[in-house]
Formats: structure tokens, sequence, C-alpha cells
């Protein structure tokens, strides 16, 4: 008895971790299958993504002053930037497409930040989430290269430059390279959110070792939560870098919409 006794404590105090797990979409109520119309806890936090931008872009800048309140001066802050990018990287030409960029921006900077809070979910970490904004990226952009230009989009995929015999080549390969846009697009996002949570689940696993094994413990618990508090600081950089990637990306693919000759 007393060595089984002694074989539970040992199972019990094993170090027993999936990493993974906090990707799993769930039922938001009851155990059941997930299906179309299933509330889950990414419709949750997605949920909860649109009320913070609600809240910064409309309740916030409800009451406008010439002296702005803090919520006013985050707001108009995000606002210049995005209208200074899509200016900057697109031409003033694609200002009419700016409240279309500032809502991919906004929408992804809050999903990666709320992702970052304790028990949060990250929406940004699924490629079914980054996939479906990285094709409404694609399409939107090719339908309005057509309409702009005509057939005269396809000039995007003629290096004119080149000398004659290279350019159906390089065509073929900005072809190629056009069509795995979406996906390059998309895997970029959601891969380095789901790494940088992974590898933060990873540490945080080692932290209760203290509880473990005394000796190890003193040395492994102290470390893995300064790693764990590093980690965290850079995922903070990465959530916004990450972002604004995702948008700078798109207003580069507007570019070639509206100016597939440059």
């Amino acid at each position: 008895m007393a060595t089984e006794s002694h074989d539970g404590a040992e199972k019990g105090a094993e170090l027993v971790f999936h990493p993974m797990d906090q990707f799993i979409v769930k039922p938001l109520f009851g155990d059941g299958a997930v299906g179309m119309f299933t509330v889950t806890n990414v419709t949750l936090w997605m949920a909860l993504t649109i009320v913070c931008i609600i809240a910064l872009l409309v309740l916030g800048t409800s009451g406008r002053s010439v002296v702005p309140s803090r919520i006013q001066s985050i707001a108009e802050l995000c606002y210049g930037f995005i209208r200074k990018m899509v200016e900057d990287v697109a031409s003033k030409e694609a200002l009419p497409y700016f409240p279309y960029i500032m809502t991919l921006f906004i929408f992804i900077v809050f999903s990666n930040f709320l992702g970052l809070l304790p028990g949060a979910f990250t929406t940004t970490s699924h490629i079914a989430v980054t996939a479906v904004l990285a094709m409404m990226v694609f399409l939107t952009v090719t339908i309005l290269g057509f309409v702009k230009n005509g057939m005269g989009f396809l000039s995007l995929f003629w290096i004119s430059a080149a000398p004659l015999p290279l350019r159906p080549i390089l065509a073929l390969i900005e072809i190629i390279s056009y069509f795995v846009r979406p996906v390059s697009h998309s895997i970029r996002l959601a891969g380095n959110m789901m790494a940088g949570h992974a590898v933060i689940k990873v540490f945080a696993a080692f932290a209760p070792m203290v509880l473990i094994s005394t000796g190890i413990g003193l040395v492994v618990t102290p470390l893995s939560i300064l790693a764990i508090t590093a980690i965290y600081a850079l995922e903070v950089l990465v959530a916004f870098i990450q972002a604004y990637v995702f948008t700078i990306l798109t207003c580069v693919y507007l570019k070639d919409a509206l100016h597939p000759h440059h």
C-alpha cells in the first residue's frame, strides 16, 4: 500500500502540460460538438474585440474637444498613424479605402492585445480567422485592380524592364507569387501569434517545479518566471508589429491595384 501511495504521489507530481490546448475552440455553453452556429470562446473574444473598438473609436471620441481626453488622443493617434501609412505607401489615391484599412488594423491589434490577457483566447492565432482577413484583402485588391485598370492590370505581371526572353518566365513567377499572397499574409500573422503564446505556456509549466523538486525547482522556477516576463514583453511588441505588418502589406497590395504599371 505504501508503494502504491508513493507511485501515486510521483504520478501526481509529474509535470504534464499541453501548450497547444489554449488554441482549442470550445463551446461557450456546455460540452457538445462545435457546429456552424455554436457560440464558442472565439465568438466571445471576437465580440469583446468589437466592444473595445467601439469604446475607443465611437464612445471615446463622442465628446470631442480641442483638448482631447486620453481615449480621444489614442483614437486620433491611431487614425493619424494609419492615414499617413496609406498616403506614404499607396499614395493619396488610396485614401478612399482608408476606412477599410483602418478597420483591419484596429481589429487585428485589439485581437492581439486582448489575447495577452490571462485566460484569454487569441483569435488571430487561428488560420481560419487570418485566412478570411487575407482573402478579403486579396479579393478586394484584385477586383479593384481590374475595375480601375481593366485588362491593363495584367501589366503587373509583365516585367517590361527585363530582357524579352526572360519576360514569360518572370511573368509566371509573378503570377505564382501573386496567388501565394493570401497564404503568406495569413500564415505570418497566425504563426507568430501562436508561436509566442505556446512558448509562454511551455515556460509557465516549469514555474511550479519549486513545489516538486526543491533542489532543481529553486533554480528552474525563478528562471522560468524571468523567461515568461521577457517573452511576454516581446509578445506585446509582436502584437503591434504583426498588426502593422499585415496593414502595411495591405497598402502595398492596394498600391499594385491602383498603379500596376509602376
